[in-house]
């Protein structure tokens, strides 16, 4: 039984994202670098939880120098330094957005600094002011 996928079915999103998101016309980008788990002196903390929610707080303050907030996040891109810190990024991520659902892609890869565990970019989208 040879069937032909048809490209408009995709695997229902489980989990902390949505398949697509579609940014009305009009509306202001927001490009997030890739943020590291480091405080403006140089301090990495050790565990995995405490770097995901410091890269998520630099996220937070990104989006409000844009009068935006992590709701108005359409894609985040996690980059892992091993498939050990995906259980705490989940968690983590889960606090921050809620119930938002944003475009999401996970990569375990290796980390540009061996003491960073994570790093993570993300674009928003807002309607204009």
């Amino acid at each position: 039984m040879d069937r032909q996928h048809d490209p408009t079915e995709v695997p229902a999103a489980v989990g902390g994202y949505t398949n697509a998101l579609e940014v009305p016309p009009g509306h202001r980008l927001l490009f997030i670098s890739g943020q590291i788990p480091e405080t403006p002196d140089g301090e990495v903390p050790d565990g995995v939880e405490d770097q995901c929610r410091l890269i998520w707080q630099h996220i937070v303050s990104c989006l409000r120098s844009a009068d935006m907030a992590v709701t108005d996040l359409v894609k985040v891109t996690t980059f892992l330094s091993s498939r050990d810190v995906a259980a705490a990024n989940t968690q983590v991520r889960r606090e921050f957005l809620g119930a938002h659902r944003p475009a999401l892609t996970v990569i375990v890869t290796g980390i540009f600094a061996p003491r960073w565990k994570l790093e993570i970019e993300a674009v928003a989208a807002a309607a204009p002011k």
